[in-house]
C-alpha cells in the first residue's frame, strides 16, 4: 500500500456507499500473489523517517481503515496470497473475510522495528483477543489460512480456484437481504463495541427506521405470499 492508495480508500468507499445499486463491497488484491503484502517499504525513507512524516502517515492510514470500518454497507475482504501488515489491518476492519487456502497472514512489524498504531491493534484484539494479538505481534511470524481461521481472523477458507465464485455467491445472498437492517445492525454493533455505555436511544432509532421502512412491509408481504422479498433500501 502506497500513500496514494491509502488516501484513495475513503474516496472510493464514499462513491460505493452513495450508489444505491451497490449492496456489498468486495476488496481484493490485483493478481494472485497478494491481498496486500504490506506497506510500500520503498516509501519509508521519504514518508516515515521523521516524527512529522510518521504522524502524517499514521493519520492517513487511520482515516482509510476508519472509513472502511464505518461504512454502512457490508464490506468483504476476498483474500488470496499474502495478507500482511497493513493488509491484515485492512482485512480486519472488513465485516467478513474469505480466504483462499494459499493465503498467508501476519504482521511483521517486529522484523522492521516499526510501531503498530493503536486503532489497528484494537481491531486485532477484537478478533483474536489479547493473547492471540500478543503472539502475532511478538513473533512476527506468518500463519496459514487454516491457522488464521482457527484464531478467528477469517470466516471462511476455500480452495483458491473457488474463491471468486464462493465470494460472488456470498455477495448475492447478502444483496438479497434488507439494506436498512444491515445498516442498522452494523451501526449498533459499532456502538456497543465502542463502549459498554452505548447510546441506547440512538440504537433504538436505527431499529425504528427498519420497522418504519417500505422494506419491512415488503418482507412481511413476501413471507405471507411465500416468495422472495425484493428490498429497495427504503
Amino acid at each position: 500500500m502506497s500513500v496514494d492508495m491509502w488516501e484513495a480508500v475513503p474516496r472510493v468507499i464514499e462513491g460505493f456507499e452513495a450508489d444505491p445499486d451497490v449492496r456489498a463491497i468486495v476488496l481484493t488484491g490485483a493478481g494472485e500473489k497478494a491481498f496486500v503484502s504490506g506497506a510500500d517499504i520503498s516509501q519509508f525513507e521519504s514518508q516515515r523517517s521523521s516524527a512529522e512524516a510518521v504522524q502524517r502517515y499514521e493519520e492517513i492510514g487511520d482515516a482509510a481503515t476508519a472509513r472502511l470500518y464505518n461504512c454502512d454497507k457490508p464490506v468483504i475482504a476476498m483474500i488470496r496470497g499474502y495478507c500482511l501488515g497493513g493488509g491484515l489491518g485492512i482485512a480486519n476492519v472488513c465485516d467478513l473475510r474469505i480466504a483462499a487456502e494459499d493465503a498467508r497472514f501476519g504482521i511483521p512489524a517486529a522484523k522492521m522495528g516499526l510501531g503498530y498504531r493503536p486503532g489497528s491493534m484494537q481491531r486485532l484484539v477484537d478478533l483474536v483477543g489479547p493473547a492471540g494479538a500478543r503472539e502475532i505481534m511478538i513473533t512476527a511470524r506468518q500463519y496459514s489460512a487454516a491457522e488464521a481461521k482457527a484464531m478467528g481472523l477469517v470466516h471462511h477458507v476455500v480452495p483458491a480456484a473457488e474463491l471468486e465464485s464462493f465470494t460472488r455467491r456470498y455477495c448475492e445472498d447478502i444483496a438479497a437481504n434488507a439494506p436498512l437492517t444491515q445498516r442498522a445492525a452494523k451501526r449498533i454493533i459499532r456502538e456497543v463495541v465502542a463502549s459498554p455505555r452505548y447510546d441506547a436511544e440512538k440504537c433504538r432509532a436505527w431499529v425504528r427506521e427498519c420497522f418504519e421502512s417500505e422494506d419491512y412491509k415488503e418482507g412481511r408481504k413476501a413471507f405471507m405470499e411465500k416468495r422472495k422479498p425484493v428490498f429497495r433500501g427504503r
